[in-house]
């Protein structure tokens, strides 16, 4: 694909971000008159990478302006929209976006799998009573809003998503980046989530940052209690050196070479993928002292540890 003429970044195609072969999830982005552009860019960008399939829904198939600026066409109305794995809900114009035809088509929906909302987004499904009895949370400005028209939902505060197990919101605008990129984490694996963010240039993420109430897509990646044995500096090709270290962010091992930071992505006790799927294996002494790796299965050259 060659490399860009700005940065020298080598370029890919989006097709090869999409790490896991699962079946490819539907995911419908239904998008309102107002909608914030941030709100759902970024988990759409996130979802993509992902591999899934998503597609634009709106009450009806006439163009919709985003804050005034972007034109924006659905592809579906609530009246033709194919059958969604997971809704998806934005802010913006939210006191006026969720009529009750929305509503309405919201609850008629069957079998979804997840609901999901960024912002203020968080009132559609509020509207179709589908985070009663549920925490959530939504935009700062909209916290007490959601709180007193909605008794039924425990709305939190200072988080940037809350996760139920089936039904996923986050806080406003860049929060929707971390909610989706969990999503991600849940369905595809923490490994995929944290791919997607580097190459999104996305290191914003803190997933401890969500309220997890389900199942923990980050429990053996983590918290685990060895990863410290895998930092320091090792030997590189061409007599380079290179230095390993945990970022405290998502407690993920990142390798330093000629002052760039690449994630290793853990498999199992000693051994990681690097960006380009190749096994890295630590290998221990007789008193389980890491003392070298080597990058490849078929490889047979090992890179000691220097300190």
């Amino acid at each position: 694909m060659g490399t860009c003429e700005h940065c020298g970044m080598m370029l890919i195609k989006k097709s090869e971000l999409s790490y896991e072969k699962k079946e490819n999830m539907k995911i419908a982005f239904y998008l309102q008159d107002g909608v914030e552009v941030l709100d759902f860019a970024g988990p759409m960008e996130v979802f993509a990478y992902a591999g899934f399939d998503v597609f634009t829904v709106s009450e009806t198939k006439e163009p919709i302006v985003s804050q005034g600026i972007l034109k924006i066409v659905p592809q579906y109305s609530i009246q033709n929209s194919p059958k969604a794995d997971i809704l998806a809900f934005f802010g913006g114009n939210s006191e006026a976006a969720f009529s009750d035809e929305v509503v309405k088509w919201i609850k008629a929906q069957q079998d979804i799998q997840y609901h999901f909302s960024v912002c203020t987004g968080a009132f559609a499904l509020a509207k179709a009573d589908i985070l009663d009895d549920q925490t959530a949370t939504t935009f700062h400005n909209a916290l007490n809003r959601l709180e007193t028209d909605f008794p039924k939902i425990q709305v939190v505060k200072s988080v940037r998503f809350v996760d139920n197990g089936k039904v996923i919101s986050t806080a406003g605008i860049s929060a929707g980046i971390d909610g989706a990129l969990h999503v991600v984490a849940k369905i595809k694996g923490f490994n995929t989530a944290r791919r997607i963010a580097y190459h999104m240039e996305y290191d914003k993420w803190i997933p401890q940052e969500g309220l997890l109430l389900s199942e923990n897509p980050y429990k053996g990646y983590i918290d685990i209690n060895y990863i410290n044995d895998y930092t320091g500096i090792y030997e590189y090709t061409n007599g380079k050196s290179i230095q390993l270290y945990v970022d405290s962010k998502d407690s993920s091992l990142y390798a330093r070479l000629d002052s760039q930071d690449y994630p290793l992505f853990y498999i199992e006790r000693d051994v990681f993928t690097d960006l380009n799927e190749d096994t890295v294996k630590f290998m221990r002494d007789d008193k389980g002292i890491i003392t070298d790796y080597k990058i490849g299965d078929s490889v047979s050259e090992y890179f000691k540890k220097l300190n």
